[in-house]
């Protein structure tokens, strides 16, 4: 196997010329830089890495723990965190937390002794003792879809980060269009936590997730715009950031469309679609079930469409449905199901970038990074086909400078009020 020193010598430089030319440690000039790879390829010269990172302390590997195998909606995000990984010459090492808080710190200290340059983490619902281990080992880490603020404010008392403004995109962070058109903006926002290091100074974490509230409440006020007054919210597993922003979303929805807030609409689902199922069917077993129902994500709303395809009942004639995650056979279904698409592989590629950041200036200050949703209008809230596939509606800032008109009284969605 040729040697660093083979290349150099073929290419008739020092050792030293053509580590820089490698490593990018040092300008080179242009026909210089050109020899040596000319080399590197005459030779088939491969770096390496282990000894690479025995100088550096680098390893040029990011860690990367989400409940991929468990939760589709990771599967996508892990690809942008694998393509973004690779565009910048890292190599990822993987890791299924299962979502349970014990497993979690298992599997986040082995990337950790395995070396990694810093990780990514979609923490559970519980990340206390996570954050402390990160916290303590100064770990450069990356939160993904799901922020920690209070769970920092929690461990250490001490949460901080900067405002970093709009970067672009629609009000109440939802941009209608095509699912897979261009995503609508960022925001960076308030902010990464700040955990004390014991040994001085702060371990700052990075996050990166999508809008949850105003997408959340954009269905709401959708489906009452169509004259539903009792919505349904099947939500996620409690304690999950990603849960408590959809509840916030869902009462902001209700509170633009002027509807009151019943408390019995409210089930959970766990994040799961045997939850969903369970809990749906407490929704339809209510004295006044609702007329319109929204799920929390997309494995929830698999599980809300088997509970009333055991009761009978066909979506939109017997109940109007919106779901927020869109997801590859979303439009598939009969009707077809109007969602939120979240960037998914967007998500994963801005995380790969803001830990390169962190990684190239520990001292930063933390920030969270939200980006844009997208309203995908189809069929199963109740609107006719317009046989547009994904079509989009009206602006993206309608839902919150307009309010739908209070019908006469109506408990029960009445259809003639469908537009």
């Amino acid at each position: 196997m040729p040697t660093m020193a083979d290349v150099a010598r073929s290419a008739g430089v020092s050792v030293a010329t053509v580590s820089h030319v490698l490593n990018g440690t040092r300008p080179v000039l242009p026909h210089t830089r050109q020899a040596v790879l000319d080399a590197v390829d005459e030779l088939g010269y491969t770096p390496n890495t282990l000894a690479r990172s025995l100088v550096t302390s680098r390893t040029r590997s990011i860690g990367l723990a989400v409940s991929a195998i468990s939760n589709p909606y990771f599967t996508e995000i892990l690809q942008g965190v694998e393509a973004g990984a690779l565009e910048h010459g890292y190599s990822l090492l993987i890791a299924d937390p299962h979502d349970d808080p014990d497993h979690e710190c298992k599997v986040v200290q082995l990337l950790h002794e395995r070396r990694v340059d810093g990780m990514i983490v979609a923490p559970s619902a519980d990340p206390r003792e996570l954050v402390s281990y990160l916290g303590r080992h100064r770990v450069p880490t990356v939160f993904l879809d799901r922020v920690i603020d209070g769970v920092i404010d929690e461990v250490t008392g001490t949460v901080g980060g900067v405002t970093e403004g709009v970067v672009g995109g629609a009000v109440g962070g939802v941009t209608e269009g095509v699912v897979g058109g261009a995503v609508g903006g960022v925001t960076e926002g308030v902010v990464g936590g700040v955990v004390e290091d014991p040994a001085g100074g702060p371990q700052r974490f990075d996050q990166v997730c999508a809008e949850n509230t105003g997408p959340m409440a954009r269905l709401v006020t959708h489906l009452a715009g169509l004259g539903h007054r009792r919505i349904g919210l099947v939500a996620g597993r409690p304690g999950l950031s990603t849960t408590a922003e959809r509840i916030t979303g869902y009462r902001q929805g209700l509170t633009t469309a002027r509807l009151p807030y019943d408390d019995d609409l409210v089930v959970h689902g766990d994040s799961e679609s045997a939850g969903a199922e369970r809990a749906t069917a407490a929704l339809l077993s209510l004295a006044a079930p609702p007329t319109a129902l929204v799920t929390a994500n997309n494995a929830m709303t698999i599980g809300a469409l088997r509970a009333l395809r055991d009761r009978g009942l066909s979506v939109p004639d017997d109940l109007a449905l919106c779901c927020f995650d869109d997801f590859a056979w979303a439009d598939l279904f009969s009707p077809r199901l109007t969602a939120i698409a979240q960037p998914s592989r967007e998500i994963g590629a801005q995380a790969v970038r803001v830990l390169l950041e962190r990684l190239a200036a520990p001292d930063r200050p933390a920030r969270t990074v939200r980006l844009d949703c997208t309203f995908v209008h189809r069929t199963s809230c109740g609107c006719p086909d317009s046989g547009e596939r994904g079509r989009s509606a009206r602006s993206s800032q309608s839902f919150q400078t307009s309010h739908p008109s209070q019908p006469s009284q109506p408990s029960q969605f009445e259809k003639g009020n469908v537009s």
